[in-house]
């Protein structure tokens, strides 16, 4: 079966290094370099360096609805299209397949749709998620349903390490899927529109620690929001990132964002309920650093200092 693979992120590579080891890929279709970097200097996205490695040819449209690229697309004459973390394909994109246009999404659909679910999955304290492969229609992540693959998530993994755990699972869902395809064998399985939790794109502002909250939903903003666009609390010297954090109590009361304990490996925060032991921090304009390091190298941090005051 002759594929195009659409994606962008780190998290579709694995996806694609294993369809290529089974199916003629076609070409692999990515958003074009875009500045990375302090130096700002333009770069491929991880799915186009990995397609360069294969030795793929590589679509980067500025517009996917461009004339130029939908006659590409045609002359290509791909049975299916395998999409990962990539945009939203107009109809004249996905419509153009036999097979379909089928979607990876990182969450248990209907659950989370939208561009964060691994993310808000996190956030919300979730123990168990996982993956669905599905027919992509005119409605974001609503399409029939193929697979679902699920895989627990741990009380202080992060996002980030969630993704990767997920990318690696996603793989093996992938070829499932799409040997199904192949071979005509998938049983669909419809999708509830009834609403469900949402999971839309993330920005700086949803990274605000607000300390009255309680120490365990701290803890899971702080887990979510890692590595990216990252939790931070505002100080004196500028935004403080916060990049991993420890439920140490979660019934004490303090007065919210003072430090209650003070330590050569770091200091622990009081919340609405609760504190958290901060371990990965990042100072304004400076490298992420353990809160050991930062504790040693910062003035004394004095029993009932806000953290707002660092």
């Amino acid at each position: 079966m002759r594929i195009v693979f659409m994606g962008t992120t780190e998290f579709g590579v694995p996806s694609l290094r294993a369809l290529h080891g089974v199916y003629d890929i076609a070409a692999v279709v990515t958003r074009a370099d875009s500045k990375k970097g302090r130096g700002r200097k333009p770069g491929p996205s991880p799915v186009k360096t990995a397609a360069l490695e294969m030795g793929l040819g590589v679509l980067e449209p500025a517009k996917l609805s461009d004339g130029d690229f939908l006659a590409r697309l045609k002359e290509l004459d791909a049975d299916l299209y395998y999409v990962v973390a990539f945009r939203i394909l107009p109809k004249e994109v996905f419509s153009l397949p036999p097979k379909g246009t089928v979607n990876l999404h990182g969450s248990l659909l209907p659950e989370y749709r939208g561009a964060a679910p691994i993310n808000h999955a996190v956030i919300n304290g979730d123990e168990l998620t996982g993956l669905t492969t599905f027919f992509i229609d005119e409605s974001i992540d609503t399409g029939d349903i193929i697979l679902k693959e699920t895989l627990p998530i741990g009380p202080d993994e992060t996002a980030g390490e969630l993704s990767v755990r997920m990318s690696e699972l996603g793989k093996i869902i992938t070829l499932k899927t799409v040997d199904m395809i192949d071979r005509g064998t998938a049983v669909i399985e419809k999708q509830s529109m009834t609403e469900q939790r949402p999971a839309p794109k993330l920005f700086k502002s949803d990274g605000f620690i607000d300390w009255s909250k309680d120490a365990r939903t701290i803890h899971n903003q702080v887990r979510g929001m890692n590595p990216a666009p990252g939790a931070y609390t505002e100080c004196t010297g500028g935004p403080l990132k916060i990049h991993r954090t420890l439920v140490v109590e979660e019934s004490s009361h303090g007065t919210p964002g003072t430090i209650s304990e003070s330590e050569k490996d770091g200091f622990v925060v009081s919340c609405g309920t609760g504190s958290l032991k901060i371990v990965e921090l990042q100072p304004s304009g400076k490298k992420r650093m353990d809160c050991g390091s930062y504790a040693r190298g910062c003035r004394l941090l004095e029993h009932g200092m806000n953290v707002c005051e660092l």
